[in-house]
């Protein structure tokens, strides 16, 4: 017979295994579990079994054992997961890719009814067709507004309607109606609201972005301190070619409306000098690169002379 433990007991064992944890993983993904099953969350934690542990608990607990860990080792760079222990949440430690773990959580979602009382995630719309119900049931789609006929002893509706939208409570002739329907409009699932690596948090948005975002962002990031730092004449590393390529253009305004010259100079001054030479250097580049690439004609084999009919042993005239 196995020994029941005490609440302490408990909490004792349940501060070494956080702790054993935050010692192994430096990568968590905190999750809301709101209306999850435990069915369900063992089918998660299944899913994540090898590089992942799902830890689930009261939240003033893990605050607790998170501020015991930090004092007893010195490592505060978990204090920022007590923040966000706020509602029922959990946490994933893990050693895998941050995205393909949630990913692999978001799987696992559940049909849910829609019970009185319950904030809808989503819009729910009763699409149009044949309800199966008989002409009796008729008192539910009024209540409601729904427009309906009937067709072969059976309700059916004919408009889709908008039932629940996003945001508002169920009610109890929706929640009946669509029980009456079979139709389970919500889906529930562990969500992920933050993520936490090394110290850091961050939204779980973040690790949707790819390479090219982040280069395109980079970019952007880069276009402005060039903007800024030519703005204020003040040489940074982004804005650095920029003020070269102005200054140069600069020695070589001066050298032309002056005696002062240099090789590139010399060369501009001297179109300057003779415009026609901007219309002769191209038409010759052309026309250079266009016989270089122009293909030799084949010399044409001489054809064979065609042979006489008195070559071929016979004429047109009798001898």
């Amino acid at each position: 017979m196995a020994i029941k433990r005490t609440k302490a007991e408990k909490k004792q064992a349940y501060d070494r295994k956080l702790c054993s944890l935050l010692d192994e993983y430096t990568k968590v993904l905190i999750a809301l579990a709101d209306n999850v099953g435990s069915k369900q969350l063992q089918d998660i934690r299944r899913g994540l079994r090898g590089d992942s542990v799902v830890l689930m608990g009261k939240n003033t607990l893990i605050r607790r054992c998170i501020k015991a860990y930090a004092d007893k080792t010195g490592n505060h760079t978990f204090d920022p997961l007590m923040d966000l222990l706020v509602g029922n949440v959990g946490l994933i430690f893990t050693k895998g890719d941050l995205k393909e773990v949630r990913e692999e959580v978001a799987k696992y979602k559940v049909g849910a009814p829609a019970r009185v009382g319950l904030v809808a995630p989503v819009d729910v719309v009763v699409p149009p067709g044949n309800t199966g119900l008989d002409p009796s049931q008729t008192s539910f789609f009024q209540v409601l507004n729904i427009p309906t006929k009937i067709n072969k002893g059976t309700v059916e509706i004919i408009t889709p309607v908008e039932l629940i939208k996003k945001g508002d409570k169920v009610g109890s002739s929706e929640s009946a109606l669509l029980a009456k329907l079979g139709i389970r409009p919500f889906s529930y699932g562990l969500q992920i609201t933050d993520v936490y690596e090394d110290g850091s948090v961050f939204s779980p948005e973040v690790l949707d972005l790819t390479e090219e975002d982040l280069i395109e962002k980079f970019a952007a990031g880069v276009s402005m301190v060039a903007s800024l730092s030519l703005a204020l004449s003040y040489p940074t590393l982004a804005a650095a070619p920029h003020m070269f390529i102005n200054g140069y253009k600069n020695v070589l305004a001066v050298a032309v409306e002056t005696d002062y010259s240099y090789p590139h100079a010399d060369k501009i001054k001297e179109y300057l000098k003779d415009p026609s030479k901007f219309a002769i250097a191209a038409p010759v580049a052309a026309a250079d690169s266009g016989a270089a690439a122009a293909p030799k004609e084949e010399e044409k084999a001489p054809e064979p002379a065609e042979e006489s009919d008195e070559e071929m042993g016979f004429s047109l005239f009798d001898d």
